[in-house]
């Protein structure tokens, strides 16, 4: 763990991921990589590292908008299937690219998503 990722660093990160991830559904990925990799970590480690937090904070929301029957479980459940297969790919995938290139293509896809909802009707 980098020195500037302190616990409690990490955990105020957690909670700031953890709103924007239950209110956006953005998964959290999309705050969580961009802080771990400000926090020293390689890309690389970044994805993974998100990955055991976005589990732990899906399930958490997952629980909240169940509760208010937010949730088209049919729908989730055949977009983790095919995501399961997605995940394997990108995993490997990832490892063949560097962080300074990683910076570079997930700042375009940032920016893509952004453009496209501040355009959206």
């Amino acid at each position: 763990m980098p020195a500037i990722a302190t616990p409690l660093l990490l955990v105020l990160f957690g909670i700031l991921v953890g709103v924007g991830a239950s209110f956006s559904g953005l998964g959290g990925g999309f705050l969580m990589v961009p802080l771990l990799i400000f926090m020293g970590y390689s890309a690389q480690k970044a994805v993974g590292t998100s990955f055991v937090a976005i589990l732990v904070i899906a399930v958490s929301a997952l629980a909240a908008h169940n509760k208010l029957a937010h949730v088209d479980y049919r729908a989730g459940l055949l977009l983790g299937a095919g995501g399961v297969l997605g995940a394997q790919i990108g995993a490997r995938l990832i490892d063949q690219v560097s962080t300074a290139s990683f910076k570079k293509i997930f700042a375009v896809i940032l920016l893509g998503l952004a453009g496209y909802l501040f355009w959206q009707k």
